[in-house]
């Protein structure tokens, strides 16, 4: 027994991290109704492959507040936040030299980094799901542990992993908004993607919130005949018509009358061929998925937390050769997807009037508050210049 402990504290000593002499500053999230408290840590020598990023801005994903007041569950203590945009500032041996465009990576170079970094040689990651691999290490849900931090996005530095897919950003993309690409934008990419072909379809987008609202606007830009947005609050159904959508309404509005109402006039005129289910709420599913038109399909992206089974009659899907495809995460065809969009399309949509908060990093509790009680749709955090501890 003493000898495998020997054996067993060596291999620990051995691969415990060679730290810097320089520091990180982070939040930790521990359990929900627990405020965040602030931890530094030396940043450990960068190992194979990969990279040191100086994070600068970081939007409050819905996924962060789920975990935050318990409505998902994360390993904890964790960093959160995988919203985030940075500059490199250091290279470790065999790193990337290169984006996924061919960008020749230098110091100082602003970057957006895929949620997951994984093997490529994987079965998964052949197949086109590298988000699903079996060596995943996803950022803003991993635990701190002594061999492994700075993995969030609500620290001063996060170190990229080898295998993350990496891409620079033009610098004409405001911070705030660059900061969406690696989750929203990436995540509506690949919705995009499994839907086909949107030219001339109509396509109804399902819960307006960030993700939503993205949506609209990138089905537009694909060539959609017609966007129909809707949405429980009719605030965010209405402002869907800034972001592309031409037809909108909310629940509240359906409920008038039980037998003429406004979603039935709209998808007995306007039969949608897809729609995109962001709210995550198992009787909008059930529902849209019989708005749809024969042939139609159907993406499924917002239910990502604990819920009931969903009641689907199985003659009715046949008969009307209706497909249901479900979306996790992303792939990095639709991360460079996300980050062409946002770059042709940014000055287009007003995405950064989105953003709220503009808080500190040391201000992380009043922000994940206000995110809270006011349900903004993104809550931002500028993460440079911040007088912390």
């Amino acid at each position: 027994m003493f000898a495998l402990q020997s054996i067993l504290s060596f291999f620990k000593a051995t691969n415990k991290p060679k730290m810097t002499n320089q520091k990180s500053t982070y939040a930790v999230f521990e359990d929900p109704g627990m405020d965040f408290y602030f931890n530094v840590a030396n940043i450990p020598v960068l190992r194979e492959g990969e990279l040191l990023v100086r994070n600068s801005f970081c939007t409050i994903c819905r996924s962060d507040l789920n975990t935050y007041i318990g409505k998902r569950k994360e390993k904890t203590p964790t960093i959160l936040g995988h919203e985030v945009i940075g500059r490199i500032e250091r290279f470790g041996p065999d790193s990337k030299t290169s984006d996924l465009r061919g960008h020749q990576l230098e110091i100082g170079d602003r970057i957006s980094w895929a949620i997951y970094g994984s093997n490529p040689d994987s079965s998964y990651s052949k197949k086109g799901m590298p988000q699903k691999a079996p060596d995943l290490f996803k950022y803003g849900h991993e635990q701190i542990t002594a061999l492994s931090n700075l993995h969030g996005g609500l620290s001063e530095y996060t170190i990229i992993r080898k295998n993350t897919p990496v891409v620079c950003i033009n610098g004409d993309v405001p911070d705030p908004v660059a900061a969406l690409i690696n989750c929203s934008v990436a995540t509506v990419a690949g919705a995009i993607r499994l839907a086909g072909n949107l030219e001339g379809q109509n396509v109804l987008i399902n819960g307006t919130g960030m993700l939503g609202i993205i949506a609209c606007a990138m089905a537009r830009e694909n060539g959609a005949k017609n966007v129909i947005a809707r949405d429980s609050n009719p605030g965010r159904a209405k402002l869907a018509g800034n972001f592309g959508a031409n037809y909108s309404y909310a629940d509240s509005e359906i409920l008038k009358n039980d037998q003429n109402t406004i979603d039935v006039k709209l998808t007995e005129r306007l039969k949608p061929d897809v729609v995109l289910e962001f709210s995550g709420v198992p009787d909008a599913m059930e529902e849209t998925l019989k708005l749809l038109d024969t042939g139609g399909v159907a993406i499924w992206i917002g239910a990502t937390f604990p819920q009931r089974g969903l009641s689907i009659n199985a003659e009715y899907l046949i008969r009307n050769l209706l497909t249901i495809k479900g979306l996790h995460n992303y792939n990095a065809q639709d991360f460079l997807s996300a980050v062409k969009f946002i770059e042709q399309y940014h000055s287009k949509y007003d995405f950064s009037g989105l953003i709220h908060g503009q808080f500190l990093l040391n201000e992380v509790n009043e922000a994940f508050k206000y995110g809270v009680e006011k349900n903004p749709f993104r809550v931002g955090i500028n993460l440079i210049n911040n007088d912390i501890l």
